[in-house]
């Protein structure tokens, strides 16, 4: 029996109720076609006063549960259709950038995000691992996953991204089917080799970055064997008799499963292994998301015999009203901080006091414009709605299946909220409304 699950402002009476069972019905013939007769609906009431503005954000998130029932099933798993629009992902992490805010206020906000990401028809949340970083506190994706999925009810649960080399493989496989079991089959799982060589300094005895590759491909086959039984392992990393995941996950047959890639053989590797694909163009302008594209559909093509994957891109990303002509110069300079910081962790030059590490100077960029905040304005995706939507329009005509929201950055929680907001009232209905038409 079709079944539809919605939430709706609590407080609504019994003749509003019955109003908006009618125009759910209307959105969902706008959206996929006629409703079945035995179609079962599940109205379920919440304490959220970002989204009892009335009927028209309801019915847009009445359009966008359907089509998270109706179209992508399997496909969000194994592939894209050609009737498929892009969906929407959150990105996000707790950041601290002084001691003036506390762990748990920053839990909240990341709770708060999440939420709204739901209500407003996003796909997946995604949280990602670092250690020993205030700047990006994660130490494992799991609690917090795990968390949130008692806190909501249809949003899928990503781990963007576990850093195969300070894993084993049964633990990957045992707590993301544990996750996956919690949370009623919506885990997914992504992977990497890791970056940060003062992580692997801490973790791995010094073990270079570049050479998480090779854990990286191990764990990934691994954990498949694990999930699907008994299996033993003899591998150059990893080595351990016959064994299973218990618990097993509940999706069929394993949870999707998403790789970081950069290089082409990154790129092959996860095609090849049935792996969807997450990329990133970090500072870079669009030139970098169609070399990345590029690299995708040649692995795509290199691999015949396997159902195409999905390829989602993550950015950074901020909207602001069409009545702020300056309001791009905030979050340019908030992100132009982040990846100031992140050069400083990257290179890995100085000890962070008390997992706090300054931002790398301003004058050691003097000569790369690529720093300012007018280059960001231009590469990170910050504008108006509609600023957005044309820039979105074109990674959709690139075959991207998923963009992430990426909010962390350095400006306040109120802000992201309202960024936030304001994607979602503008930009989300753009994508549900009219689909691309560009071949793929």
């Amino acid at each position: 029996m079709p079944l539809i699950e919605v939430s709706i402002a609590r407080g609504r009476t019994p003749e509003q109720l019955r109003a908006l069972i009618a125009e759910l019905h209307r959105a969902a013939e706008t959206a996929v076609g006629a409703v079945p007769d035995n179609t079962t609906v599940i109205i379920r009431e919440i304490e959220h006063e970002h989204w009892s503005r009335g009927n028209q954000t309801i019915a847009e998130r009445n359009a966008a549960a359907l089509r998270s029932c109706g179209q992508r099933g399997t496909a969000e798993r194994r592939g894209r259709t050609k009737d498929l629009v892009m969906r929407f992902s959150l990105f996000v992490h707790m950041e601290r950038w002084d001691e003036s805010v506390s762990h748990q206020e920053l839990f909240e906000n990341l709770t708060e995000l999440t939420l709204i990401a739901e209500a407003g028809g996003f796909s997946t949340v995604w949280i990602g691992e670092h250690h020993s970083m205030e700047y990006t506190i994660s130490p494992s994706p799991m609690p917090q996953l795990a968390y949130l999925a008692a806190r909501t009810s249809r949003i899928r649960l990503g781990a963007g991204t576990i850093i195969a080399p300070f894993w084993n493989p049964l633990r990957v496989a045992g707590e993301t089917a544990l996750l996956d079991v919690i949370s009623n089959g919506r885990m997914e799982v992504g992977l990497a080799r890791g970056a940060y060589q003062f992580e692997f300094d801490r973790l791995m005895g010094g073990m270079s970055a570049v050479d998480g590759g090779k854990h990286l491909r191990e764990l990934v086959p691994a954990v498949r064997k694990l999930w699907e039984g008994d299996y033993a392992h003899d591998g150059e990393v990893w080595q351990f008799p016959t064994s299973t995941s218990v618990p097993k996950p509940i999706q069929k047959p394993t949870p999707p499963m998403w790789i970081a890639a950069r290089d082409i053989s990154s790129h092959e590797f996860a095609v090849a292994n049935g792996c969807n694909v997450m990329v990133t163009p970090l500072m870079k302008g669009d030139e970098e998301v169609e070399d990345l594209a590029n690299k995708f559909n040649t692995a795509v093509e290199n691999n015949p015999g396997v159902p195409r994957p999905d390829l989602m891109v993550l950015r950074h990303t901020h909207v602001h009203s069409e009545d702020e002509p300056e309001g791009w110069r905030r979050p340019a300079e908030a992100i132009q901080k982040f990846y100031r910081t992140f050069d400083a962790w990257f290179g890995n030059k100085t000890t962070p006091k008390n997992g706090f590490l300054e931002p790398s100077p301003e004058e050691k960029f003097a000569e790369r414009p690529e720093f300012t905040p007018e280059s960001f304005h231009k590469t990170a995706m910050i504008g108006t709605p509609n600023e957005v939507i044309e820039r979105l329009r074109h990674y959709e005509a690139l075959g991207v299946d998923e963009f992430s929201f990426w909010a962390d950055n350095s400006l306040t929680h109120e802000e992201k909220k309202r960024s936030l907001e304001l994607f979602i009232e503008h930009v989300v209905p753009a994508f549900q409304e009219q689909p691309a038409t560009a071949a793929r």
